[in-house]
């Protein structure tokens, strides 16, 4: 475990937090119209069978537990408060030794009406190929891939974790925040660097900052890039990396940057100590997607799973499992096409005009499922807010509302967290 979080579990911040403004990918899906809004008419058996698709491996299969262990909470809870239509939600075997798309394909074989997963966004269109055509729907906790807002599913995917490209405008605030006027952006080359630079740079340029020349680099290779950006001399600079992250920071200290200047996305968030030299990053910020768990959501995850190390995308999970199971309770009906025709409804979300799901307004917020279940029992508007904090579906099935932890860093070069920040709107 770490210093910076409970001292009963560690957490591993998330990868994303998702506005819904990002680009489009073509997959090959057999799901024809739109489910999102789409009417459904009943068609499920009366039980609800949830599935996993858990398709971490190597140094990253440690990213199974909490989900699974967030899973089993989820369902525990739905069941105590009477499970759907008075019988036990199920949750499905997981097969993690599978490939995403064999594991989607023996989800179907066991009639999974909805499918929580998979970690990995470059696993998210084979899944969503297999469980499209069956007409299931697929909630990943984890993909934070721009492009997968537009990915062709006939409506069937849906994401509790935010695009990339969601932190951006936190970026340019926090840069903002303490006084800069003119901000440079030095990023990772790649799809996560493009992209987020894109998108801090243009919510920079709407909140009156000036933006000054900033420069890709490529991981080992972020000499010049520094140099360039040092040049230009700004107020502060935005560091969008990743594994080339403290390469980078070392170069950008070489060439006179660091300390309270420098503020990083999160795939740079780490614990550099003495991997840095002394106070590079004294007074640097970073952003981290998610808000902290609660003591008590850790505490009723250990009890799940009391060797649990780590609840990195466990409140995303326990929120998708969650939002499926009301969803249908929402039509009293399991089958995967009234699941994803639910999902915006009882999330709080907004849909387009007409299409039958659309509100004027999101109704007050219900924190739980049992809660959720009574509101459901006077109004069919409901807005659930879970424990990953407001969700609000869109009409791509992105999340409107991304909560971001500041982290600050000290002299010893380590982060503390400092507070939070919302990108987006919650309804």
């Amino acid at each position: 475990m770490t210093g910076l979080y409970s001292s009963t579990v560690r957490v591993r911040p998330a990868l994303a937090v998702s506005l819904a403004a990002v680009l489009a990918v073509t997959a090959c899906s057999g799901a024809g119209g739109n489910a999102r809004v789409d009417t459904a008419e009943a068609s499920g058996d009366g039980v609800l069978r949830v599935g996993l698709i858990l398709d971490n491996t190597g140094n990253n299969a440690f990213l199974n537990a909490p989900q699974l262990a967030a899973a089993k909470l989820a369902i525990q809870e739905i069941n105590a408060a009477g499970g759907h239509k008075g019988r036990p939600v199920e949750l499905l075997p997981a097969h993690p030794d599978r490939e995403a798309a064999g594991q989607a394909s023996d989800l179907v074989d066991a009639k999974a009406d909805v499918v929580i997963g998979p970690t990995d966004s470059s696993h998210a269109t084979a899944a969503v190929d297999v469980l499209s055509r069956a007409h299931i729907p697929l909630i990943s906790p984890a993909n934070t891939a721009a492009a997968l807002s537009g990915i062709a599913s006939g409506g069937y995917y849906f994401r509790t974790a935010a695009a990339d490209v969601a932190q951006g405008p936190v970026l340019a605030k926090l840069a903002r925040d303490a006084g800069a006027a003119t901000i440079s952006v030095l990023h990772q080359e790649g799809a996560y660097g493009k992209d987020l630079s894109a998108a801090v740079t243009e919510a920079a340029r709407q909140s009156g900052l000036t933006v000054l020349p900033g420069a890709g680099f490529k991981p080992g290779d972020a000499a010049q890039a520094a140099r360039s950006t040092a040049k230009a001399n700004p107020d502060a600079v935005v560091l969008i990396a990743r594994e080339g992250a403290q390469g980078a920071l070392a170069e950008l200290n070489n060439s006179g940057l660091n300390g309270s200047k420098i503020i990083l996305s999160d795939g740079g968030f780490a614990r550099y100590g003495s991997g840095l030299a002394s106070r590079v990053l004294d007074g640097a910020r970073a952003v981290v997607p998610g808000q902290l768990p609660t003591a008590a959501f850790q505490g009723r995850l250990l009890a799940v799973d009391p060797s649990l190390k780590d609840v990195s995308y466990a409140a995303e999970t326990y929120d998708a499992v969650t939002l499926a199971a009301l969803a249908a309770a929402r039509v009293q009906d399991d089958a995967g096409r009234s699941i994803a025709a639910n999902l915006i409804p009882v999330s709080g979300g907004t849909a387009p005009a007409g299409s039958g799901s659309a509100g004027a307004s999101a109704p007050a917020p219900c924190l739980t499922y049992k809660e959720c279940l009574g509101g459901l029992a006077a109004s069919r508007d409901i807005n659930y807010d879970g424990e990953s904090g407001p969700v609000a579906f869109d009409s791509n099935g992105d999340i409107t509302s991304a909560v971001f932890s500041v982290y600050r860093y000290g002299p010893d070069n380590n982060p503390s967290p400092t507070g939070r920040e919302t990108a987006g709107r919650a309804g």
